[in-house]
């Protein structure tokens, strides 16, 4: 395996990659400049400044132009190409500068009003008796048919028949893009075909190389969508193979073998007070059959809010320690951090576990005692934020590496951490359900446990929707209630592309209620210090407030049993799974627990459908698909990762994607199981496969989760 990956990872010495490998400053004529003005417009899509990032640069659109020739028989907003005769010239408009042409196509009339040319331009460009071809879209009014400033005045032969619209950037023009195009499909080689023959005859898909050609030149519409699933399929398939070999390093990765005694457990189960849930149970086997095997475990702990991964984990980590050896729990906030500590220190000190936390906030002489008993091997289990994985922290033994939230942490820290052990097991744990889609493209080489269910205790949470007009009477309600103790939560809309936006909407809804209920409201937000945040957090959980304002910060890590309402405001600007994990802030007491989903009532009838959705089911993982399909996989995990498989083609939508992934899964499955060298013929085209995609590159960094 270990020479299969080297060779894998120096795809360049194939002679038909080696030209497109080169940088796009090698075409004829681009030069530094062009090829620095070409690697600004591949940045938003491809990306990346060679040949082969140009070549995945796909058109946005192709515009077929001959798909409707006759004027009189197009409907509104087609595009026609036809040809006219000219019969005299309109002045129209203030001071006559701007030329209405009347022509005739066929028996048509035509009116082709030329808007921004100067009138002796046109009467030169589309002269009285002459005849033309045009190409334009059509509008159709009470005046009649008309072709406003057409896309082509043109003799016959130089209107494209299909024509191609690429994203660009300033200074960059679709000519310069499409001669810059045609110069690097001279550098695409054919390869040898990576399908299967019966996948290809079934499918009726064409090879790469005119895959490729038939959407940056196509000839004809009817290949389009065959080259477009097929290119599709490569990529996916790419990204299954590369997938699969890291899952058969994982397997045959040296570990520890951590037999553990269980008396440990049965003390920290003792101060937990209730049983596992079986679905704990089933979990808990899984992960212990791992860590007892030689080979080192990657395993994914997955759960829907509220399902009791914490506890799993705390059992799993005491295991470690059992059989000798130390282990860690990183979270992404110290927020999560802390919570993760009292949990921790309940279930582990009496049984008599030396646990300790390292974060940004431990300084000094603390900060050195830490240090110092995770060298010694005095500190048995230790929870942190980043500052775990920094180069002055050294374990004795580390035996086991949890990560927490996982999709917050970029794949070179994760990797740090596993690294600070020799033969160390790691456990990620997220509390987003994941759908099966995605665990077969974000975490497709690790074993996978999941958690269905909620633990004894937790509260069903009812969900309802309000227009924004609504809102006078939500505040009423909410003074209802804080008056009568409860505690509640406000977050307020998430604008992607704007924290300050968020922070702005957090602060002035913040100045409403502070106003409406003096001294009972915080504010949360992800651009305050960070000790004013905890602090705001601390009193939220202390019940020295009672209405907390925020932004998405609370979406994780805020474990108030007291708090009982959610109010999302502008829900409509959350994802489903988003949703979800916010409305996981409140049931987790024993009171009553309430989630209102402020909306505008501007929204069309499927996105309301969207929401409601919510309102019928807690089930996360139901939720969870529904988002996928709904939005795609795109940020619906959160932050995006360095590593993170972006489909960077972009060719198929969710739905469609999902099938190709799901083929692409058994495909791959099966080449690796006939073939795990890729030795065979179809093996050897399939490392050319994964050398075009990037797949080489990723695959030492993939094993880190």
């Amino acid at each position: 395996m270990g020479i299969l990956l080297a060779q894998a990872e120096s795809p360049g010495e194939d002679p038909r990659l080696t030209p497109l490998f080169a940088d796009l400053a090698s075409l004829p004529g681009i030069g530094q400049a062009g090829a620095k003005t070409l690697a600004k417009a591949l940045a938003n899509g491809s990306g990346g400044d060679r040949v082969l990032d140009l070549l995945f640069h796909l058109p946005t659109e192709i515009t077929d132009r001959t798909a409707a020739t006759d004027p009189a028989l197009a409907l509104h907003g087609e595009t026609v190409t036809c040809e006219v005769e000219i019969l005299r010239h309109d002045r129209i408009g203030q001071g006559g500068r701007t030329l209405r042409v009347r022509a005739v196509s066929g028996t048509t009339p035509l009116a082709i009003p030329m808007f921004g040319n100067r009138a002796e331009f046109v009467e030169r460009r589309l002269p009285i008796g002459a005849t033309r071809r045009i190409s334009g879209q059509l509008k159709v009014d009470a005046y009649g048919r008309s072709i406003p400033n057409p896309d082509y005045i043109e003799p016959p032969d130089l209107i494209p028949e299909f024509e191609r619209k690429w994203p660009l950037t300033q200074g960059l023009h679709q000519r310069a893009m499409a001669r810059a195009m045609r110069l690097a499909l001279t550098r695409l080689a054919e390869f040898p075909e990576w399908h299967e023959p019966h996948l290809l005859k079934r499918e009726a898909w064409p090879a790469f190389a005119e895959s490729l050609h038939s959407l940056q030149y196509p000839d004809g519409p009817a290949p389009l969508e065959k080259a477009r699933t097929r290119l599709a399929y490569d990529e996916m398939l790419a990204g299954q193979v590369a997938l699969g070999l890291v899952r058969r390093r994982v397997r045959l990765r040296p570990g520890t073998g951590l037999a553990g005694t269980g008396h440990l457990r049965a003390q920290a189960l003792a101060a937990f007070g209730h049983q596992p849930t079986p679905s704990q149970v089933a979990a808990l086997a899984e992960i212990d059959a791992d860590l007892a095997s030689p080979n080192r475990m990657l395993r994914l702990l997955q759960g829907d809010v509220g399902s009791g991964k914490t506890l799993v984990a705390v059992l799993a980590m005491l295991r470690a320690v059992e059989s000798g050896a130390q282990a860690a729990i990183m979270a992404p906030t110290e927020i999560l951090a802390r919570q993760h500590l009292r949990t921790l220190t309940r279930l582990c000190l009496p049984a008599g576990v030396h646990v300790a936390m390292l974060a940004g906030s431990v300084k000094g002489a603390e900060r050195k005692r830490v240090l110092r008993g995770l060298a010694e091997g005095a500190v048995q289990i230790v929870v942190g934020t980043h500052a775990l994985f920094q180069e002055a922290v050294e374990f004795r033994n580390l035996g086991l590496a949890v990560v927490d939230e996982q999709h917050r942490f970029g794949v070179a820290q994760r990797l740090m951490l596993a690294e600070k052990g020799e033969t160390t097991d790691m456990l990620v744990m997220t509390a987003t359900p994941i759908p099966r889609t995605l665990l077969l493209t974000q975490w497709g080489e690790m074993a996978v446990s999941r958690l269905a269910g909620k633990p004894a205790g937790r509260q069903a949470i009812a969900t309802t929707l309000h227009g924004l007009r609504q809102s006078p009477d939500v505040i009423a309600g909410i003074g209802r209630a804080l008056s009568k103790g409860a505690r509640c939560y406000w977050v307020c809309p998430a604008v992607e592309e704007s924290e300050v936006m968020d922070t702005a909407a957090a602060e002035t809804r913040f100045a409403e209620l502070a106003e409406r209920f003096p001294g009972q409201v915080g504010l949360a937000h992800g651009r305050q210090e960070t000790d004013v945040r905890e602090a705001a957090l601390r009193d939220f959980a202390a019940g020295k407030t009672r209405l907390l304002v925020a932004t998405t910060v609370i979406e994780v890590g805020v474990d108030v049993p007291e708090a009982t309402i959610m109010v999302v405001e502008h829900a409509e600007r959350f994802g489903l799974a988003q949703l979800h994990q916010l409305r996981g802030r409140v049931g987790r007491g024993s009171g009553a627990s309430y989630c209102m989903l402020l909306y505008d009532e501007g929204l069309n009838q499927t996105a309301r459908e969207r929401l409601l959705l919510l309102t019928e089911t807690e089930d996360g993982f139901l939720i969870a698909d529904a988002d996928f399909r709904l939005r795609g996989g795109g940020e619906l995990l959160g932050t995006r990762q360095s590593g993170a498989p972006v489909f960077r083609l972009g060719l198929a939508d969710a739905e469609a994607q999902e099938g190709l992934v799901h083929m692409a899964n058994r495909d791959a499955e099966a080449l690796l199981e006939r073939d795990p060298a890729l030795a065979s013929p179809r093996g050897q085209a399939v490392r050319l496969l994964l050398a075009l995609f990037g797949k080489a590159e990723a695959m030492a960094t993939l094993r880190a989760g």
